[in-house]
């Protein structure tokens, strides 16, 4: 979440583009994550800091069944190095 942060972005504190977070943490699993950090909260609009790149806590079981699966299925994929 804090890679879609943008510092200052509202002005007097950050914004961020919370639209983009699960792409990124897909793209993360694609790549190998074994972990993912996000910062959630219940509402984020109310959140002290940080509350446009949070993912409101209602979405957190859709998109970690949604990585987990992703993470399973590239775990059945042949592995096989480029180089």
């Amino acid at each position: 979440t804090h890679s879609v942060q943008l510092p200052g972005g509202m002005g007097d504190r950050s914004g961020g583009e919370r639209r983009f977070v699960e792409g990124l943490a897909l793209s993360a699993v694609c790549c190998g994550a074994d972990g993912i950090f996000m910062e959630v909260h219940p509402e984020p609009a109310k959140a002290l800091c940080d509350g446009p790149n949070m993912v409101p806590l209602r979405k957190v079981p859709y998109l970690l069944e949604k990585l987990s699966r992703l993470k399973k299925l590239l775990g059945e994929l042949p592995q096989e190095p480029l180089d």
